[in-house]
């Protein structure tokens, strides 16, 4: 899988200094980062809507596809930032295979205006006291 994501990250890269009408990853990145991030927002909720309805109907076949939907516009979006997805797979090995077992960083309080009181991915358990 690595090979595929740095095959992708290329393409990626190569797509920033292309004309806007050369590709749709081209005319993302000179919409810039908040029509990107609209998009990884975007998918993520037909993600989630697609895991719904794959579990009442027990058909994956949408959700496959919105996932890879998300999971392409999140490296995108990583792209714009200027990192490479190297960067999320490393975080994947360790201690764990599983990500969501290893110990996220604490919140911290921002005054970013997208945001609310906090960011991190335990805002809402700091948010209530309950970290």
């Amino acid at each position: 899988m690595t090979d595929t994501l740095s095959r992708l990250a290329e393409v990626l890269e190569a797509r920033k200094g292309a004309a806007a009408d050369s590709s749709y990853v081209a005319s993302l990145y000179h919409k810039g980062l908040n029509k990107i991030l609209e998009k990884v927002g975007e998918e993520s909720v037909e993600t989630i809507l697609a895991a719904k309805d794959a579990a009442a109907s027990g058909d994956c076949s949408e959700l496959i596809y919105e996932t890879a939907d998300l999971w392409f516009h999140s490296l995108v979006m990583l792209a714009a930032l200027g990192q490479h997805p190297r960067r999320c797979s490393t975080n994947w090995t360790g201690a764990s295979a599983c990500p969501g077992t290893r110990k996220r960083p604490r919140a911290r309080k921002t005054d970013h205006p997208l945001t609310t009181e906090y960011t991190s991915w335990d805002s809402v358990a700091l948010a209530s006291g309950n970290s």
